[in-house]
């Protein structure tokens, strides 16, 4: 059964990072992909675009630099720390 849900979304104002986890069928193989939307109101409806204004570029950037270290601190290994 497939999954259709991000397993992270990062969003700053109205640009959304959404990351998810893909498994090969085959081998145990999982990977993250990240897909980058901008959301914008069609009358009173909610939609979502990927593409994207000049202004918007900045945030666009930030939020996939946000995904790359969510994606990055999932794989590092957990140590316990003792204090």
């Amino acid at each position: 059964m497939a999954n259709n849900k991000p397993v992270h979304q990062i969003r700053l104002s109205a640009i959304r990072a959404a990351i998810w986890l893909n498994r090969s069928r085959k081998t145990s193989v999982s990977w993250f992909t990240v897909t980058v939307t901008r959301s914008y109101r069609d009358k009173e409806e909610l939609k979502d675009t990927t593409t994207f204004r000049r202004d918007d570029l900045p945030i666009v950037s930030k939020v996939v630099e946000m995904a790359y270290t969510w994606i990055w601190e999932q794989s590092a290994p957990k140590s316990d720390v003792v204090e």
